[in-house]
């Protein structure tokens, strides 16, 4: 076992950029060691090594707990005395740490008790509690961290059984010493008023304290704090009130103080009291509006605030929603008090907001764009204000119009000078415009009362055009047009698209980035909300797509050589991917010139992958141009394998996933015959190392490539073991065992029976014990499918033969309780073609199935002709194909990122059968057919012993 000196060494190493990579590979190789996590947990209790070192070895616990701690049944990956161990020390090491390393095992305790917590961890509670004192706050902190990164888990969860059950059990042990340490506080904290350093302690407690609050709250109101509230909310009022020039830094402007964080999460809480539990928080409700507004008309606009001012507001827009207390809002005085107390002070451009916009433009960008997670003044006072437009739209409108109107005059007055001010009324505008949320769409609905259209060409379109107006006023007319680009006509969008063609020249950062983004979704815009036709299409940009690619890599490579620096800016790399989809095959020999120019991008990036949704983009646009250029397929093959190649050998695991699609999609757009490139053919083996099937993020994209393998040329692999060792990973996990399913269809259409005879009995022994014994709704599904295309390929004799080879006569079990069960609660379409067709085969085609099985037939045609002639079919239509509409990205590896561009096809074994009312047709043609096979006898007989709807539906299908 390594010690802790080593592995102390190699976590050193970790934090250098040129010994990163072999660092964290000599810590995974130490992982699978016993004691190696406890060892890790002791290098960062240490407070002898560097807190570089200590932080590392944090982050890399955290993250060994994510990977390790349990599988996805939740059964131990790690040996029981190591579990044992690290839930003994884990807790007290914690509580002893600075806090930027408590935050990082703070985490680590939260998977742990997600799983373990409470019924293989019931000492945690009992443990935490003891712990917890009446002097010794600053070990109070750590135990209310550990506490509240437990519970903080609730949060998001939907309510069940099992989790009020915990919440209940952790309420019944904690909720009183819990209520009793915060009076203490309380206390503590009017006894040191003017100890600075006993405050500082007392209100990092008092802020845990609070965020607990809410944990226990977050799901139900609990009668303890039902029967508590005078005493809980007032504590809560008493410190959202409060004032102590010692908790506040004169001098600072950024970062917020600890009363700051304290009124925050109060805000929080008090958002969370009017939204859920209005009824018993009433009689408290209006102190906490009017000393809410008299914080919010109290503090300054320095950047230190921006997180209270935004949950104070988030707290006002709740209060709004309520029709009861809007009415205190509700008059012509008031909305006007509100707009110039609270509204245009908060949304007002700010010093601070200009040094972001030269200084770090791709945060402010992000923070501008709807959407953005950030708490963001803007933000909460839009959502306050749309809040209360939705109330009194007429009254709103006009109060805010009146102060547009002065705004617009100010700025008439001295444009150079007051320029901040069309700033704010553009902002304003907006605000009022749009009715709803601004989607990835668009927006789809504007306020009656304005014309969105009019003012875009007085106000808009001037500041487009002016090569004199204030930077930050171009940006918000581009970002007007991205706005309300649907309220716009093509011919409109038409004219203005060179002029923000041409700001991809602009030398200003967020102007050049803003047009880009205002490109990109222009070019993604629908003709409907149902269509998938888009608005432009690649006659409109055939003439300007190559010079707008050109500026893009422009822009992108101009960012520099550091990996970092160059996808930072993954707007840019989203537009190049959006022009490429509009221009399909319109490039010509420049389509080249590009594919060329992303893979020396891919090169620089690989480097140090540091931006997930730039990478993204990027192997997306690789693979958009293989889509429509692929006549050309030996070319870019020779152009995109080389590095594809080296980051397959280099193991860069955040692009491995991307590599493997696009190899697997050139493989699928082989001609029938053709042989597989010899440099996609030399990694058939690696493909089946066990460590690429132990990583998640990789596994659909790996399965796809194996499949490929195996169905244009099977005998690349002369051992079918590890072939079948990769199927026996995926069928026993309830996350990837559709992908299990994927690869055995594969397996059985593409490979020679008799390759596979050996191996049928081992087969169907794992796919009928997951059956039995941890099987889910998705598995059955996905079982009953496979038999569908088993007997679509191999025949119905084949199926039987496949079930009773495990047991004689076990058929009939799995056909009755399973297949028979389950055909009706097939919902996709392709699956259900698959299943009804399948299952009819088997009940017609074979002679097993008519003889041994007899007994089957009426209650099988009688659930697959009800099913083919149900209104879920007659009805169905296709999914809206909306590639936008893709998971999002925020980290490597955290799931599989598809790429939409080249989505693969299901495997259908009946492509000529339509999946609407082909199978309908199709259903009844084959039973006429083998009617007619009988003598007319099969039909007749089998009719009178369905039930009354299989008659009709027999009938029905039979009629066609």
């Amino acid at each position: 076992m390594a010690d802790l000196e080593s592995v102390a060494n190699i976590l050193a190493l970790s934090v250098v950029a040129s010994s990163a990579k072999s660092a964290e590979q000599q810590l995974k190789e130490l992982e699978r060691q016993e004691g190696f996590a406890l060892t890790l947990l002791h290098t960062v209790a240490s407070t002898n090594l560097p807190l570089s070192t200590r932080l590392a070895g944090a982050l890399f616990f955290k993250n060994f707990i994510k990977r390790r701690w349990v599988d996805e049944n939740g059964n131990y990956l790690i040996s029981t005395n190591d579990v044992e161990l690290i839930k003994k020390e884990v807790i007290p090491t914690m509580i002893q740490l600075p806090n930027n390393l408590q935050v990082q095992i703070g985490e680590a305790i939260s998977v742990i008790a997600e799983s373990d917590f409470p019924h293989r961890w019931s000492t945690l509670m009992d443990d935490l509690i003891s712990r917890l004192s009446a002097d010794d706050m600053v070990t109070n902190a750590g135990v209310l961290n550990v506490a509240h990164s437990i519970c903080k888990r609730w949060r998001p969860l939907f309510r069940s059984d099992e989790l009020f059950l915990e919440i209940q059990l952790v309420l019944d042990k904690f909720a009183v010493p819990f209520l009793t340490l915060l009076q203490s506080v309380d206390q503590q904290i009017q006894d040191n008023s003017s100890n600075k350093a006993q405050l500082s302690i007392l209100f990092d407690v008092l802020l845990l304290l609070v965020k607990l609050y809410y944990d226990l709250n977050c799901q139900d109101i609990p009668a303890f704090f039902e029967d508590n509230m005078s005493v809980g909310m007032s504590i809560m009022h008493k410190y959202l009130n409060y004032q102590n020039p010692l908790l506040e830094d004169e001098n600072e402007d950024d970062e917020a103080s600890v009363l700051s964080k304290v009124k925050a999460s109060i805000a929080e809480l008090i958002q969370l009291y009017i939204s859920r539990y209005q009824e018993e928080f009433d009689p408290m409700v209006d102190n906490f509006i009017q000393t809410t507004w008299n914080l919010l008309t109290s503090l300054t606009s320095q950047a230190k605030y921006d997180t209270l001012v935004s949950k104070c507001m988030t707290f006002m827009t709740a209060v709004a929603r309520v029709p009861k207390y809007f009415e205190l809002f509700n008059t012509e005085a008031a909305m006007d008090s509100i707009v110039k107390e609270i509204v245009l002070p908060n949304v007002s451009l700010r010093e601070s907001d200009e040094e972001l916009f030269e200084d770090d433009p791709i945060e402010y960008i992000r923070r501008d764009l709807e959407g953005s997670a950030s708490d963001t003044r803007r933000r909460a006072c839009t959502d306050f204000l749309k809040e209360l437009k939705e109330k009194n739209e007429s009254l709103v409108t006009n109060v805010v119009m009146g102060h547009i109107k002065k705004f617009f005059e100010e700025y008439n007055s001295n444009p150079f000078v007051n320029w901040k001010q069309k700033d704010l009324c553009l902002y304003l505008f907006t605000s009022l415009a749009i009715n709803g949320k601004v989607t990835n769409a668009g927006v789809t609905s504007t306020n009656v009362m304005l014309d969105v259209v009019a003012f875009f060409k007085s106000d808009v379109i001037p500041d487009l055009l002016n090569d004199q107006a204030h930077p930050i006023l171009r940006v918000d007319a581009i970002k007007y047009v991205y706005v309300f680009r649907n309220q716009l006509s093509k011919e409109q969008l038409i004219e203005i698209l060179p002029v923000l063609a041409k700001f991809l020249q602009h030398k200003e950062y967020v102007i050049y980035t803003y047009a880009a983004i205002t490109i990109e979704r222009i070019f993604s815009m629908r003709q409907s909300t149902v269509s998938n036709l888009l608005v432009f299409s690649k006659n409109d940009i055939s003439g300007s797509s190559e010079l707008l690619l050109t500026n893009l890599f422009n822009l992108i490579l101009k960012q520099g050589v550091s990996p970092e620096k160059l996808a930072e800016n993954e707007f840019l790399m989203k537009t190049v991917h959006r022009i490429l989809l509009t221009a399909e095959n319109s490039l010509g020999p420049f389509a080249l010139t590009v594919l060329n120019q992303l893979i020396e991008i891919l090169k620089i990036i690989s480097k140090n992958p540091s931006n997930p949704i730039f990478t993204h983009y990027c192997f997306e646009s690789i693979a958009v141009i293989i889509k429509y250029y692929h006549e050309n397929l030996s070319t870019l093959i020779d152009v995109t394998m080389p590095v594809f190649l080296t980051i397959l050998s280099d193991d860069i695991q955040e692009f491995i996933p991307y590599v493997f699609q696009i190899m697997a999609y050139i493989l699928e757009l082989l001609p029938a015959g053709s042989a597989i490139p010899p440099s996609i053919k030399q990694i058939n083996e690696a493909l089946l190392s066990p460590a690429v099937w132990e990583l998640g993020g990789i596994i659909p994209a790996a399965t796809r490539l194996l499949k490929d393998f195996i169905k244009i040329d099977h005998s690349v692999y002369t051992d079918l073991v590890p072939v079948l060792g990769v199927f026996q990973i995926l069928i026993s996990s309830k996350s990837y065992d559709i992908h299990g399913f994927e690869l055995l269809e594969y397996i059985f259409t593409f490979m020679p029976s008799e390759r596979l005879q050996q191996y049928l009995r081992q087969i169907a022994v794992l796919l009928l014990q997951r059956l039995q014994n941890s099987r889910t709704e998705k598995y059955l599904k996905k079982f009953v499918v496979f038999l569908g295309v088993l007997s679509c390929k191999l025949g119905s004799d084949f199926v039987v033969q496949f079930i009773d080879g495990v047991q004689d006569g076990l058929f009939q079990q799995i056909w009755t309780n399973f297949v028979v069960e389950t055909v009706s609660k097939i919902g996709n379409l392709m699956d259900r073609k698959i299943v009804l067709a399948g299952t009819l085969n088997t009940v017609i085609s074979g002679n097993i199935f008519a003889t041994k099985y007899s007994s089957l037939i009426v209650p099988t045609i009688d659930i697959i002709v009800k099913t083919a002639n149900s209104e879920s079919i007659a009805n169905a239509h296709s999914e809206l194909l909306d590639y936008d509409a893709t998971e999002e990205i925020t980290t490597f590896g955290s799931s599989f990122s598809r790429l939409s561009s080249i989505i693969e096809k299901p495997y259908d074994p009946l492509p000529a059968v339509d999946v609407h009312n082909g199978i309908r047709k199709y259903i009844g043609e084959e039973l006429l057919k083998f009617d007619q096979n009988a003598a007319g006898n099969f039909l007749s007989q089998i009719q009178s012993q369905l039930s009354e709807e299989g008659k009709n539906a027999l009938t029905k299908l039979c009629a066609r």
